[in-house]
């Protein structure tokens, strides 16, 4: 355990890397225990990390660029400001590379402010640096875990959704249920199974006595609208969910089936009995989700995969006891 005044935690998004992100968030928060943490965040995950009571504080990213002068030196003055004494960069991206070099003491004798704290993360320049050459080819979990290492956090354990609870009542789900996840990146087509298929195991589960549950972003509103004029029976709850009913759902569903998206990495943390499917868009030892359940089924051509062998998978998950 450190003894540290103030602490600052960067982790951006997507919405799978900041689920995993949370079991090295909570080692920085009890290595640090007894400092005031706050994390540096998007805006769809500002309710999702204040209810993990992880963070003292939760500060808005305004993402400013290079040339937004004013927006930069505002966010230089609110960081130093923050007198942090580390900063763990757990999105090691160009963006916060960039946060990094806006804190550099070379801008001192023109923009005056303290000293930058100390930075775990992997830009050049960092007091505590993850160098490792393979750090490309690791799994995100296995990338931090290496990261916190080298500043001195050992003890990283693996995300915990526990704390994600919220009354999903309104629903009005009929259980046993299973939650579907048709959708994706909308500029990554081929990392989803087409959506006919979906509609196919969603019947095979009204017809097993299992009640579908499709969740999705409004940006898939219409394709699961085709799941539900085709299957009637089908509870569309696409647009209607947050982050922490998609966890409590996640924690009380039967089972799970998904293409490679983020709501897949809360359904699997909260331990839904959970099958993820990959392309060759993505690789799995790179970003798989994690949980105790969970089992990938990867194709070239997503065309290549059957209803048949992914729904053998799927009751054999769900067959399986796991609560």
């Amino acid at each position: 355990m450190e003894q540290s005044k103030n602490i600052l935690v960067i982790k951006l998004g997507a919405m799978g890397d900041f689920v995993q992100a949370l079991g090295p968030m909570a080692a920085i928060a009890k290595h640090h225990a007894g400092a005031k943490i706050t994390l540096l965040t998007t805006k769809p995950y500002v309710e999702f990390a204040k209810a993990s009571k992880l963070f003292d504080d939760v500060w808005v990213d305004e993402r400013p660029k290079l040339l937004e002068i004013g927006k930069a030196l505002n966010f230089r003055r609110r960081i130093l400001g923050g007198n942090f004494s580390r900063v763990y960069d757990l999105q090691t991206s160009d963006r916060s590379g960039f946060y990094f070099h806006l804190l550099s003491p070379l801008l001192r004798p023109l923009l005056g402010g303290g000293k930058r704290p100390g930075w775990s993360g992997s830009v050049r320049g960092a007091s505590h640096p993850h160098t490792d050459p393979a750090r490309a080819l690791l799994h995100t979990v296995e990338r931090q875990k290496e990261q916190l290492a080298i500043a001195g956090i050992s003890d990283v354990g693996p995300a915990d959704l526990s704390w994600a609870k919220k009354d999903i009542s309104q629903f009005g789900i009929k259980p046993p249920f299973a939650l579907l996840v048709p959708g994706g990146s909308p500029h990554r087509p081929d990392k989803r199974w087409a959506v006919e298929n979906y509609a196919e195991i969603a019947k095979r589960m009204l017809a097993d006595n299992i009640t579908p549950v499709v969740i999705g972003a409004e940006a898939e509103r219409a394709i699961i609208g085709m799941m539900e004029r085709d299957v009637p029976g089908l509870v569309n709850l696409c647009g209607k969910t947050s982050l922490l009913e998609i966890a409590t759902l996640g924690r009380g569903a039967a089972c799970a089936l998904g293409n490679d998206t983020g709501p897949m990495h809360i359904i699997a943390t909260a331990n839904a009995p959970s099958v993820v499917l990959f392309s060759d868009e993505s690789d799995p030892t790179l970003c798989r989700p994690r949980g105790k359940w969970v089992k990938v089924i990867q194709r070239g051509d997503m065309k290549q995969l059957s209803v048949g062998e992914v729904w053998t998978m799927l009751m054999l998950m769900r067959e399986t006891p796991h609560k």
